[in-house]
């Protein structure tokens, strides 16, 4: 550890997993909840929008927001329509929930969101009893005819996401028996662990069986004030630029009771030669003093995929080549993630090889280049961290960090005002 660095105190939004979560819970609750501390960008704002328009009342507070719950889905009498914008959250978890209601419900997004699979979310709906019709290649847009769901047993798809699990856990405490699971070839278990403890905080039964199967019997859910932890997907860029600039930064509130499966990224780093502590109260993590990086092994991030695009992005300044694995369903998100990492690591003169569920990133200098972000947040804010070390790095959509951080570039330079930040073309 570096003795003589004094940590810096990093500024992270709430999570965004948790937000969206205990938003659409908050909801489907009897009563009125305080969330505290959430998550305000595109993505939340875009699912709050969502929520409105299925007559969810939702209103500004001193600390957040206060969301008033119908204890049931949502009734509408003449069809409605609802944006997800870019919000995939809001495209695989809410459709569950309106289809516990009454209603004819119309589900669109962006260009983007559309071109994201729901065929397992829509074949499981049907099996639940809804009526559901959706677009070519089984995505948006897609429109429920809506009056509950019945519950039963079910089979489901879970590879490509663990977010189709998610919607329909969270809607069968208001399915009229109980819901019974069985989530084949499941990826990012820990979210459904987060999506199971927020259920269970908002009043939901739900049981695991030996085998992966999960039970949630009926009952509805009851009003519970919630408070936000420090999103630990984001915190994965201030801990890699710690590690690469040899400097100690540290997150309060994200700690070892954290729900988040993502803070397991700060123990991916160990594995750098970075020094990393978690207490109940937070977590810091020390570069080594020059920032060197120990590579020279494997990784499976399957089940924090939404960091390995931090690590692969710096790679190459470690002293041996790095393999990351399990990383396949990373190709389903805001853009086929292993590709995009690969293509961006050539521009800059890295050489990587890749699999379908793989990707291998060799050490060597970088050259200055413009990182395509194809409008992915999670590309853009990984390769920044990247510029801390390399310079002539340029972003070509600076602005696509408004997904989930809107302030990333401006906290990024705050941290490290004496390394250079990438700057948009």
């Amino acid at each position: 550890m570096n003795q003589l660095t004094t940590p810096l105190i990093a500024h992270i939004p709430g999570s965004k997993s948790i937000t969206n979560r205990a938003l659409l819970l908050a909801a489907a609750s009897a009563g009125d909840t305080r969330l505290s501390a959430p998550l305000i960008s595109e993505d939340t704002l875009a699912f709050r929008t969502a929520l409105t328009d299925l007559g969810i009342r939702i209103t500004d507070a001193d600390t957040g927001w206060d969301v008033r719950g119908g204890g049931r889905g949502p009734t509408v009498g003449a069809t409605t329509s609802v944006a997800c914008a870019d919000a995939g959250t809001a495209a695989r978890f809410l459709p569950p929930f309106a289809a516990t209601g009454r209603g004819e419900f119309v589900f669109d997004g962006s260009d983007q969101l559309r071109a994201r699979p729901l065929r397992p979310l829509v074949d499981a709906l049907g099996a639940l009893g809804a009526r559901v019709s959706c677009g070519p290649a089984g995505a948006l847009p897609l429109t429920i005819t809506a009056d509950g769901l019945d519950g039963g047993d079910l089979d489901l798809d879970s590879s490509f996401s663990s977010q189709y699990l998610t919607g329909l856990l969270m809607a069968a405490p208001l399915m009229r028996r109980a819901l019974t699971v069985r989530a084949k070839a499941l990826v990012s278990r820990p979210y459904i662990d987060m999506t199971l403890a927020l259920m269970r905080h908002f009043g939901a039964t739900a049981e695991e069986h030996g085998d992966g199967t999960i039970t949630v019997r009926p009952g509805g859910y009851r009003a519970a004030d919630l408070t936000v932890e420090p999103d630990a997907s984001t915190a994965s860029y201030v801990f890699a630029a710690a590690a690469v600039t040899g400097r100690s930064v540290t997150v309060p509130g994200l700690g070892g009771t954290s729900l988040q499966g993502d803070l397991g990224f700060a123990h991916v780093l160990r594995r750098t030669g970075a020094h990393v502590t978690v207490t109940d109260a937070g977590t810091t993590v020390t570069g080594s003093p020059d920032g060197a990086l120990t590579g020279g092994f494997a990784v499976d991030m399957g089940d924090i995929s939404d960091t390995f695009m931090t690590l692969a992005a710096i790679a190459p300044l470690a002293d041996a080549p790095i393999t990351i694995h399990g990383i396949g369903h990373a190709r389903f998100k805001e853009s086929d993630r292993i590709e995009a990492v690969a293509r961006n690591l050539g521009a800059l003169g890295i050489r990587t090889e890749q699999g379908p569920d793989r990707i291998t990133i060799h050490p060597g200098a970088t050259g200055p280049a413009a990182i395509a972000c194809y409008r992915d947040h999670r590309i853009a804010m990984a390769f920044s961290v990247l510029g801390l070390r390399a310079g002539g790095i340029t972003l070509d959509d600076p602005s696509c960090v408004g997904k989930t951080f809107p302030g990333f570039h401006a906290e990024l330079r705050r941290l490290f005002p004496d390394h250079t930040t990438p700057q948009g073309i």
